[in-house]
């Protein structure tokens, strides 16, 4: 039998077009879990695969998580026949003298997060998993999830973890300190950076856990916390405003902007749409709201993200641990359950009874201030030039982070070896190198200034180079433009989008001086050299499995070599679908830029980016 990618994934052949498709999913996705429960309930066991923190803590992930998707089913009046294993689980986790105990909390311990979700389903449907305990088991719960919110928890999106706890406490009628409470809420508030945009905590980068994890929390707070209204106004508030931009990272077809960590969370980068459902936020239009929020869901319904037994890999568009974060255990892909959370709301919401809207068209470029962000909406996609994120802490952060460009069709490239040159991608990147072997790329920002639509930055691959890089949107194409100061001579790669290879290597490509054009599987892409001295023009193969999307991709480069001084390059990037006028646009490509006119531009415009606006 040919393996058939369709059906890696339970949302396959769901048509996710109506409030019971979407509580069906729920169902589909929980079923291929069920054989992996303990005995005794508690216990959630999905793969040998490690993170960072104790098995326990990672079966805990794995009983927990799907509670983001069970809770709103069941607080909607959909049906889930397994709550009596949930209260077994539930009471057996949290005992210290069972077998299956989830093991003692500890400051900053993964535990926190996973209680969360425990705490989310006690504030909206004790009925299932608090009212039918026996007294004592409720002694042992209460007492384990009070202990919790009394320990120190990450100074990010962590802060709302003992939030959730603390609206599930509540509502079953459990003392705590409330003072505890507010100290959180308002250290979490102290991350807004202003026109609807958090850090996720003190951090120069904004990623996917703004709209699903800081407005996430912030909306159900808002809906569940009783009092204080002015908090509550204020997150509403933010998340008016916030709509408006977080719709430039959706694309057409509804797939997310492929930025930032935690990847392999997939359509909880939805969950922000579900959220201003719950919390009857009419932030844009409720038909659509209700187009992104479908479109995304539908989006990974195509894709294979779960292995063979329906299991949800981790990865991103297919099973791929390069990609992960060493906190993503086997359960962690359970984030994903977030989206489901507008099943709470009843059959005849303003959100469910809207007909979906299409995407609005958006002919020039949008600026992202707080972000430092700049986005092109092009056929088929979304591309979003970026200056002012960086992340030096975690594996592959260069790539989720400090590229020049992602997209929501292309996705981006993780390097798989960083002795290797010759053979790394450099999509949507500069890469440089002085022996020929190992290679660097921007990482850390000295600066990072935003004017208009256009963007700076200055960053150092080696203490004595400097590199300045301008970024201007061309629709299709966008612009780079890098001087680089050297004592020393530098070999460098320059890479353009990473498309989808054919099948029977039927992709054809074409190199030539200053130029390189890749035609894969359904897509275009393209990079010229608008420099004094052009560089040589490469295809190139990645290597497999790097890419978030699609396992096999090629790209088009520009190689060449730098001597000692300063030296400017100028870069044009394009990737189009292949059924647009993808040979128009590249008979007719942008001219090159003044340099001296954007300093100029800059010395008048340019502002600081609030992202990266933070002494470290």
């Amino acid at each position: 039998m040919i393996y058939d990618p369709s059906r890696a994934n339970p949302l396959s052949g769901n048509p996710l077009k109506t409030r019971d498709d979407l509580a069906k999913a729920v169902i589909d996705l929980f079923k291929p879990l069920l054989p992996y429960f303990s005995e005794g309930g508690a216990r959630v066991r999905l793969g040998a695969a490690g993170a960072i923190f104790d098995r326990a803590a990672a079966d805990l992930e794995g009983f927990a998580r799907p509670l983001w998707g069970i809770v709103p089913l069941a607080a909607g009046g959909g049906h889930f026949p397994h709550w009596d294993l949930y209260r077994q689980g539930l009471a057996n986790g949290t005992n210290p003298a069972h077998p299956e105990y989830w093991g003692d909390l500890a400051d900053r311990n993964q535990r926190l997060v996973e209680l969360a979700a425990v705490g989310f389903a006690l504030a909206l449907v004790p009925e299932h998993i608090w009212e039918p305990l026996a007294d004592n088991e409720k002694k042992t719960v209460s007492a384990y999830l009070v202990a919790a919110r009394n320990l120190e928890f990450i100074d990010n999106n962590w802060k709302f973890f003992r939030v959730l706890i603390d609206l599930g406490l509540e509502r079953v009628g459990v003392a705590f300190d409330h003072g505890k409470t507010v100290t959180y809420l308002d250290e979490a508030e102290a991350f807004d950076l202003g026109e609807g945009w958090y850090r996720d905590g003190p951090v120069r980068r904004v990623d996917h856990y703004i709209p699903f994890a800081m407005h996430f929390y912030g909306l159900i707070y808002a809906v569940l916390a009783r009092g204080d209204e002015a908090r509550k106004q204020r997150f509403r508030d933010r998340a008016q405003i916030f709509a408006r931009d977080i719709r430039h990272w959706f694309g057409p077809d509804g797939a997310a902007l492929a930025f930032g960590r935690s990847q392999t969370y997939r359509f909880a980068a939805g969950g922000f749409w579900g959220a201003l459902a719950f919390a009857g936020l009419e932030a844009l239009p409720w038909a659509e709201i209700k187009g992104y929020y479908m479109r995304h869901i539908r989006w990974w319904s195509a894709l294979p993200i779960a292995d063979r037994d329906g299991i949800l890999s981790i990865g991103y568009g297919y099973p791929n641990l390069l990609m992960s974060e060493s906190y993503n255990s086997p359960g962690s892909p359970y984030w994903a359950l977030k989206f489901f959370l507008p099943l709470a709301l009843p059959h005849d919401h303003p959100f469910w009874a809207a007909e979906e809207a299409p995407q609005p068209e958006f002919s020039e470029p949008v600026a992202l201030k707080p972000a430092g962000m700049v986005v092109m909406h092009t056929p088929g996609n979304v591309v979003v030039l970026s200056s002012g994120q960086q992340h030096d802490k975690m594996r592959g952060a260069n790539e989720k982070y400090s590229k020049f460009a992602y997209s929501t069709r292309y996705a981006f490239n993780i390097e798989a070896d960083d002795r290797n040159f010759a053979a790394a991608s450099f999509d949507g990147m500069l890469g440089l190198s002085d022996d020929g072997v190992h290679f660097r790329m921007r990482e850390t920002l000295e600066e990072a200034l935003i004017a208009g639509d256009r963007l700076y930055s200055r960053w150092r691959p080696w203490q004595d180079v400097s590199i300045e890089t301008w970024l201007i949107p061309a629709n299709p194409w966008h612009i780079r433009i890098h001087r680089i100061t050297t004592p020393r001579a530098l070999s460098t790669i320059e890479g353009g989008f990473a498309i989808e290879r054919a099948d029977f290597n039927a992709d054809r490509s074409e190199q030539a001086e200053g130029r390189a054009v890749c035609n894969g599987q359904t897509d275009v892409s393209a990079i010229v050299d608008l420099s004094s001295r052009p560089r040589a023009g490469h295809t190139i193969s990645a290597i497999p499995n790097t890419n978030l999307i699609h396992a096999k991709t090629l790209l088009p480069q520009l190689r060449g070599e730098l001597g000692p001084g300063t030296t400017v390059l100028v870069t044009l990037a394009m990737a189009l679908p292949s059924r647009e006028n993808w040979a128009e646009a590249l008979a007719n490509p942008p001219a090159s830029p003044d340099i001296d006119e954007l300093e100029r531009h800059f010395r008048e415009n340019g502002v600081r980016v609030p992202a990266f606006d933070l002494e470290l």
